[in-house]
């Protein structure tokens, strides 16, 4: 069955799906707005400038608002023809994090590159370059997504990826990458067989990575008792909960957090929730997430809506890269998983993640545009394909 007969669509309609952009155009303000308010002091106690921090995130979100109209009219059928240049980008910068002079190192792990002024972290874009590929591989290759051996060459690019970002190491992304991979495998239609036989050697892998580094044992220990080490591993998970458990049900303020100052470490990046929900309360989260849930189903709704196989499953990646990062985000932060470090999309101070998050959304709308209505979805007859 050929997936153009899978969703039917009425008459197409011009324009694209301009609430998408306006919510991430407003989180991208919220975003400079917590940033000022959890950085301000660090920025003026060791910059000597308040807003040294939100000078930055608005730079990044300049760029990324300039890449985010191009790929709104960008034909993103175009892009089938980048999937090996993307990933053969991302596996360069991925690499050149370990080159001597230009791999940054911060905080025992080396997952940025620089050049002069400007950084850059590699694992950001090799999410995006990923589904890309997947898309444009299961578009191509319909029929082999039915045996392990047809998903293979995907399976392989993850793979590689995943040992890069791990080597880093940062095993946050390297979990997102592989729930992003294991996803868009489900999405293209491959049986529960092939599945199952592909999800329990990644399950497998999660606890051997685990033991595999010491450190990520004391994480584990610390996430399971925090107070146990109250002024090591478990200090950042506990001043996280101390800002959630501070904010109440409706917070203490905006710019009013106790913990931005220096008690809880990367409040303007990693943990820069534990600040949004010190200040604006639990309902200001449920906002928060509301917004979030949002792009996430307006995201979905546009692969629903295409009528080609690579537009569904690009639309679809992409959304779920957002997606799974707020997720993984929330839960280290809540201390439901071991704290790793993972930004929050459009929200944490890094112009990499930004950037790209923004250009991503702009995909996301030239798929959009020219929609209109489909009749219900067979899910059944889609998996299928």
């Amino acid at each position: 069955m050929k997936f153009a007969a899978v969703l039917k669509r009425d008459a197409p309609s011009r324009g694209g799906d301009i609430s998408l952009i306006v919510c991430v155009c407003l989180m991208v303000v919220f975003g400079c707005v917590m940033i000022y308010s959890a950085s301000s002091y660090v920025g003026k106690v060791q910059y000597g400038d308040s807003f040294y921090f939100v000078k930055k995130q608005v730079l990044g979100a300049v760029a990324g608002g300039a890449l985010m109209v191009f790929f709104c009219f960008f034909p993103y059928k175009k892009l089938e023809k980048f999937r090996y240049i993307a990933i053969a980008v991302a596996v360069v910068l991925l690499a050149l994090v370990f080159v001597p002079g230009v791999g940054v190192t911060n905080y025992g792990a080396t997952r940025w590159i620089g050049f002069g002024g400007l950084t850059i972290q590699p694992s950001e874009i090799a999410k995006y370059a990923f589904a890309l590929f997947a898309a444009a591989y299961f578009s191509k290759n319909a029929k082999k997504v039915r045996t392990v051996r047809g998903v293979l060459p995907v399976l392989g690019v993850g793979a590689l990826l995943c040992v890069l970002v791990i080597l880093e190491p940062n095993m946050s992304i390297t979990m997102c990458l592989g729930m992003l991979m294991l996803a868009l495998v489900f999405l293209s239609g491959a049986n529960l067989k092939t599945f199952a036989i592909i999800l329990v050697p990644c399950i497998l892998a999660v606890p051997a990575l685990i033991i595999a580094e010491p450190y990520r044992l004391q994480r584990l220990s610390a996430f399971l008792d925090p107070w146990s080490s109250p002024q090591d591993e478990g200090y950042q998970l506990i001043q996280s909960l101390y800002a959630l458990g501070g904010g109440g049900l409706f917070g203490v303020g905006l710019f009013n957090s106790a913990q931005k100052y220096r008690f809880l470490p990367f409040a303007e990046s990693d943990f820069i929730l534990s600040v949004m929900g010190e200040e604006l309360g639990f309902f200001g989260l449920l906002i928060f997430f509301a917004a979030c849930a949002f792009i996430v189903w307006r995201g979905l709704r546009i692969a629903r809506r295409c009528a080609d196989r690579f537009g569904y499953l690009l639309a679809a990646g992409f959304t779920l890269v957002y997606g799974i990062q707020v997720v993984v985000n929330a839960l280290v932060v809540s201390g439901t998983i071991p704290p790793t470090g993972l930004p929050l999309p459009l929200i944490s101070s890094g112009n990499t993640s930004l950037v790209i998050t923004m250009a991503s959304m702009g995909v996301l709308y030239n798929i959009s545009r020219g929609q209109g209505s489909p009749r219900p979805v067979n899910i059944k007859s889609a998996r299928a394909v």
